[in-house]
């Protein structure tokens, strides 16, 4: 597997730049000539330090010490770096997986996909790796590549299979929850398996539940109302500390001497732009992917009888990816201006921001 990343790329050849780096390719044969004399040096200098005074032609001075002169020439052979990538992977059973091919920017993606087509032609192998929203980029970036290529989706888990890991493992503890609250713990999960055991963990130590139930032959009945989500859910988030993150979420940039417009909430509040989006982020249904149109809806719902503009909030969100990318050095929030879309790549994230009290 060679893995490298779209982040960064502002050219077909830089991607290939890096795979070639990876696998020890060289990709550019650089000549230098050097032409001189060789230097020397005699005598002695005594008394005051002198400099010397460089004569023509790398005469002797200053007790025979001998200047030289140099001359060098540079040559670079152009690479064709497809030909190059054609030669060095065809049939090797290695792959090229590209990370992040949604970063590449658009007019770039046009030649790698053409690259791609080629180079797969000659027995190279890819695998494209995109957020599901951007799942078909290299597609769309050249059609010819329909029928040469298999779709893979690792997306979330969906609800049905997240309330498998609660069914099973209630019945190895022979207890036994409504399937309002096992949907419940699974909307909370947002697609994270991991995050659905934590909440089954703490639905047993808050039902005291630490060993197979041997209580009688029906199953132990666990309590399963909303109040009983919101103990679970409180307990889970502590595990989960986003703390600093979202106090500079909350923050927002620093303000260049002009205050930010207020909004007032439904509840009596009154706050920027920037608690305002975390706060739509965490409504209900919780959702990692919120399309301009879903987040509006959201922020009107907070806010009813005044919204922040249009661009305001698309600024906004650009600002929050980048300093909760910044602070937990990690891509968590992806804001794509081009399709206007907010994406919470970590499900622990929005469940801290559903759950914690960062908004006190």
């Amino acid at each position: 597997m060679i893995q490298v990343t779209g982040a960064g790329v502002s050219t077909v050849n830089k991607l290939w730049d890096r795979v070639f780096d990876l696998i020890g390719t060289p990709t550019a044969k650089r000549t230098t000539i050097t032409t001189g004399l060789e230097g020397s040096a005699g005598g002695k200098i005594s008394g005051e330090a002198k400099i010397p005074v460089v004569a023509k032609g790398g005469a002797e001075i200053n007790g025979g010490i001998k200047l030289s002169k140099s001359k060098s020439e540079q040559n670079d052979t152009a690479i064709d770096y497809l030909q190059l990538l054609i030669r060095e992977l065809s049939g090797t059973g290695f792959v090229v997986f590209i990370d992040d091919f949604h970063y590449i920017p658009r007019d770039v993606q046009l030649d790698v996909a053409t690259q791609i087509k080629e180079a797969i032609r000659h027995d190279v192998i890819f695998v494209v790796a995109s957020v599901p929203y951007h799942s078909d980029d290299v597609i769309r970036a050249n059609s010819d590549l329909r029928g040469r290529t298999l779709k893979l989706d690792f997306d979330y888990w969906d609800r049905d299979e997240l309330k498998k890991i609660a069914i099973k493992g209630f019945k190895e503890l022979h207890a036994e929850a409504t399937l309002g609250y096992l949907d419940s713990l699974a909307d909370e999960a947002a697609g994270s398996p991991q995050l659905m055991q934590s909440l089954c963990l703490h639905t047993c130590f808050e039902n005291d539940l630490r060993e197979k139930w041997v209580g009688g032959p029906l199953p132990k009945k666990i309590n399963s109302n909303r109040r009983d989500v919101e103990k679970v859910c409180t307990r889970v988030v502590a595990t989960s500390d986003y703390t600093s993150t979202v106090s500079k979420m909350k923050e927002g940039p620093k303000t260049r001497g002009t205050e930010r417009n207020s909004y007032g909430t439904r509840d009596g509040l009154v706050i920027d732009v920037y608690p305002l989006i975390l706060t739509a982020v965490a409504l209900d249904p919780p959702k990692l992917t919120l399309r301009y149109s879903d987040l509006q809806m959201r922020i009107k719902d907070i806010c009813p009888n005044q919204q922040p503009s249009g661009s305001s909030v698309t600024g906004a969100c650009s600002h929050i990816a980048k300093i909760a990318d910044d602070a937990e050095n990690k891509k968590v929030i992806e804001w794509d201006g081009g399709n206007d879309v907010l994406d919470i790549r970590d499900p622990y994230l929005l469940f801290f921001l559903r759950w914690s009290e960062w908004q006190s």
